[in-house]
């Protein structure tokens, strides 16, 4: 047995409350030892001496190296101490605190057993509930409409449709967007992810002047307003950009110690290295290399203050439904707490989705953020249907992987996205191939999180990187190329499953096939992706009765007999099934 490869941490993404009394524990062991037979032994930890239950682990994920065994436990006794019992070849070991030992001593138990020492219900992270079946919509506002006609024009420098620069301005605003709800709610969205719109220099507006402003160019605070009140009216929820790590250099803090520097009462707002800010000289810390954009000290209490009163502000005086926070991971962790207990208590169901790009657990630990912006699922996404380096077994465990980093809380919030205003379009790196676009879609909107849809997507945008991965929306489109559009609205309705909103998921590969399969009480919904060059059948996989919620390039093959008998899938390549079941079929 590899005894290297065997982990548990407990009160981490291996040990973690899903309710009040519900308990998720997980055990790692290495792929090669997966003839071994796992068993939780466990008690309230002032019963552990005299009595104990057991309960069997099951494989629940695979990656490449390997197994995570998982069980859900409804206890009686919140304070809980247990050991895995590990049986292999005949023998029998025990992992424990100790590691893993040929024998357990379990009147001596207090002294290793692993524990959850207490389940306090305000450190179960709870899930933001209309974030289980969200699908959300990111609109880079210059870009997608201009609604108000009347508006000064004179920043506009492109024609819409040209290709776009790093200072180009289109002159979208947020009129377009309350013109547009309806069409965004016909194609099933129901969150809206903008880019900043606070005043800016930029047509990006990252480097943001005066957060308690909406840029001119966007419209007023009585236009943005009206835009959250139509989208609510809509079913549709409006999250806002944070940019907290950094701002302009003309924001007005900034330009007061450009004049006065170490006198000026904001200095300690920044980090600069000597009296003055000098930008030619780069000596004070800022967002990449971008010296127009000075780094805040989101450790200095004053700083924290302001910031976190611009939070509460937006969503006490507007009802916003939540902010994506820019560049977070640069930003101090002692502020996220302090935003996310300010954020919660305005508005409890208002989520919070960090630009984490890597592995953010220390942040999502229910303290910080409710997720991230998922691009681990964007890069694995770009080798499967893209690059074509994996194939559904290594896409199944690279999946699976990605899932253990976090807590099943945060992986049902995840936002998943195949592109940003931060990367190459997805539909280009695919090479304009609406097919493999299609699977993809199909894959963000079945698998655990919530999809997040890049404006244009589905009219099939291509772009290359920023600012290329910026053009306008060309709504001649719309009325012309409408069979991914149509499609995308197929899929984006089958979020309201129970299956999908609520249930565990199961990955693998099966004859050469990606399959995603969700369950949740006496439903269950299936997907099968082909991504091989040949078609794929596999028969005796589905009841007769099995219901076909969406497919492109395949079909439920046919019963024999009676109708009672299984049926199966036949997937073409760089196509997709969805097929949902009800009870009497799962059983």
């Amino acid at each position: 047995m590899n005894e290297s490869a065997i982990l548990h941490i407990p009160d981490s993404q291996y040990c973690f409350a899903v309710g009040e009394k519900k308990l998720v524990i997980r055990l790692r062991m290495a792929k090669e030892d997966a003839d071994a037979s796992v068993t939780l032994i466990y008690a309230g930890k002032y019963q552990f001496q005299q009595s104990r239950e057991q309960i069997p682990m099951e494989i629940r994920y695979t990656d490449r190296l390997y197994h995570y065994y998982e069980t859900t436990l409804v206890l009686t006794d919140v304070r809980l101490a247990y050991v895995f019992c590990i049986r292999q070849q005949g023998i029998t070991y025990y992992f424990c605190e100790d590691g893993v030992v040929l024998q357990y001593d379990f009147a001596e138990g207090f002294y290793n057993f692993f524990q959850m020492p207490y389940i306090n219900r305000n450190d179960v992270l709870p899930t933001v509930k209309w974030m289980k079946s969200a699908v959300f919509y990111q609109i880079f506002v210059d870009r997608f409409f201009c609604g108000n006609t009347k508006k000064d024009r004179s920043y506009i420098n492109m024609e819409w449709g040209a290709l776009p620069t790093p200072k180009s301005f289109a002159g979208g605003d947020l009129c377009g967007i309350i013109e547009k709800l309806d069409y965004l709610k016909e194609l099933g969205i129901t969150a809206i992810y903008l880019t900043p719109i606070f005043r800016s220099i930029s047509n990006h507006k990252y480097d943001t002047m005066d957060y308690m402003q909406i840029d001119p160019q966007f419209g007023t605070k009585e236009e943005f307003g009206e835009l959250v009140r139509m989208a609510h009216a809509h079913g549709i929820r409006i999250v806002l950009d944070a940019v907290f790590n950094h701002c302009s250099m003309q924001m007005q803090q900034f330009c007061d110690v450009m004049e006065k520097g170490a006198e000026s009462p904001y200095y300690d707002w920044f980090l600069i290295d000597g009296a003055y800010p000098v930008p030619s000289r780069a000596n004070y810390e800022c967002f990449a290399e971008c010296t127009y954009m000075p780094k805040l000290d989101t450790a200095n209490p004053e700083v924290q203050e302001y910031l976190i009163g611009i939070a509460c502000y937006w969503i006490r005086e507007y009802g916003i439904d939540g902010w994506r926070l820019d560049v977070s991971d640069e930003v101090s962790h002692v502020f996220w707490r302090r935003f996310r207990e300010a954020v919660k208590k305005e508005k409890a169901d208002a989520v919070i989705i960090g630009e984490n790009w890597h592995d953010a657990y220390p942040y999502l630990r229910g303290d910080q953020y409710d997720s991230i912006m998922n691009y681990a699922f964007t890069k694995a996404c770009l080798d499967y249907f893209a690059r074509k380096t994996f194939d559904a077994k290594q896409m199944a465990e690279k999946l699976s992987s990605n899932l253990m980093r976090n807590m099943e809380p945060v992986n049902r919030m995840m936002l998943n996205l195949l592109d940003s205003h931060d990367t190459h379009r997805f539909y280009s790196e695919v090479g304009e191939n609406p097919d493999r676009l299609l699977a993809a879609l199909a894959l963000e909107m079945v698998f655990p999180g919530a999809p997040c849809i890049y404006y244009g997507t589905e009219i099939c945008t291509p772009g290359g990187y920023d600012p290329d991965s910026r053009r306008c929306f060309d709504w001649e489109k719309v009325h012309t190329d409408t069979d991914v559009r149509k499609k995308l609205t197929e899929l984006t309705h089958i979020r309201s499953c129970t299956a999908i909103t609520d249930g565990n998921v199961e990955l693998a590969a099966e004859n050469g096939m990606l399959c995603v399969r969700r369950k949740a009480g006496g439903e269950g919904v299936s997907l099968y992706i082909n991504m091989t060059e040949e078609q794929r059948r596999q028969e005796h996989c589905l009841k007769a009765d099995s219901k076909v919620l969406s497919a492109h390039r395949a079909s439920v093959l046919p019963a024999a007999g009676d109708g009672k008998m299984t049926c199966g899938v036949c997937v073409e390549p760089e196509g997709y099934l969805i097929v949902r079941e009800q009870r009497e079929a799962l059983d």
